[in-house]
């Protein structure tokens, strides 16, 4: 029978990774779901609006929610001695984050990324559409999108399909989910690393960066991530700077910025993420 494994999921009050306002977590024990838990969490932090429009989280949700803090032992017991289940990066980042906010120890944990899982399964989602929405379609997985518990759900019977249908053991993922692709090494900026963790991804940036804007291109592409110049259609990522309002022509948000949040009512996934969350993902 499959091993046990945890799937965690968390959704934020806005760009800023460590405004954790939802966390969701689904215990998986001999391929079925045995507990699931989840919760609002006050963030202390404003709300963006458009993230409000993604996942109808409010204000109001989570005013009298626990904080981080309130929740962090409760969370670092469940998770100890376990894998724990992610789709993509994006909520350890998040964890870490809310961790350094409050001063709060890093939950060091065994991650498994259900994004790197599926694409090294099946063929089709080697490069592109291997978000969770997709995948979940493609292998009949349903869900309610954006919920923390029910993406901590799907992600986690993700790897269980991806399991069954390689006849691997969840150990045996955690190796292979990792495994490099390729071995030659990647000397132009603009072109994602096969062998980083965000290889598939397309990330932009819009704003003002703490270092050169080349040297940010550079740790994205050794990240796997291809750099585009703008904002399209292929864009998965987009990390937004410091914003000169001399430069944003009386709106309060950048034209790439306002762009990626047009594509995305319209069904495309990108992430919105700050600078600094940026550096700590590619670490």
């Amino acid at each position: 029978m499959p091993s046990p494994f945890l799937a965690l999921d968390v959704e934020t009050a806005n760009a800023d990774m460590s405004s954790i306002c939802q966390i969701g977590m689904v215990e998986f024990a001999d391929g079925i779901i045995i507990k699931q838990w989840g919760t609002y969490i006050n963030p202390e932090d404003y709300f963006d609006p458009f993230n409000v429009s993604i996942h109808g989280i409010t204000p109001e949700l989570v005013r009298d929610a626990p904080s981080f803090p309130e929740i962090y032992t409760p969370i670092q017991q469940s998770t100890r001695d376990v894998v724990i289940v992610t789709h993509m990066p994006f909520d350890q980042t998040s964890l870490r984050r809310a961790s350094q906010k409050y001063g709060l120890p890093d939950m060091y944990c065994t991650w498994l990324d259900s994004a790197r899982v599926a694409r090294r399964q099946w063929e089709q989602f080697r490069q592109a559409g291997y978000n969770l929405p997709n995948l979940a379609a493609h292998l009949g997985i349903k869900y309610k999108a954006h919920d923390a518990v029910e993406d901590a759900r799907a992600a986690g019977q993700v790897v269980l399909k991806a399991m069954s249908e390689s006849n691997q053991t969840l150990q045996e993922w955690l190796l292979l989910a990792y495994k490099r692709t390729s071995y030659g090494n990647v000397n132009h900026a603009q072109e994602g690393s096969p062998d980083g963790p965000f290889y598939g991804e397309t990330i932009a940036f819009t704003g003002a960066l703490s270092l050169p804007r080349k040297e940010a291109a550079r740790l994205a592409a050794l990240a796997g991530c291809d750099v585009g110049d703008g904002v399209t259609k292929g864009t998965t990522i987009l990390v937004v700077g410091i914003q000169t309002i001399d430069k944003l022509a009386g709106y309060d948000k950048s034209t790439k910025h306002r762009k990626a949040e047009k594509l995305i009512a319209n069904g495309q996934t990108i992430r919105i993420i700050t600078e600094k969350d940026f550096l700590e993902m590619i670490q």
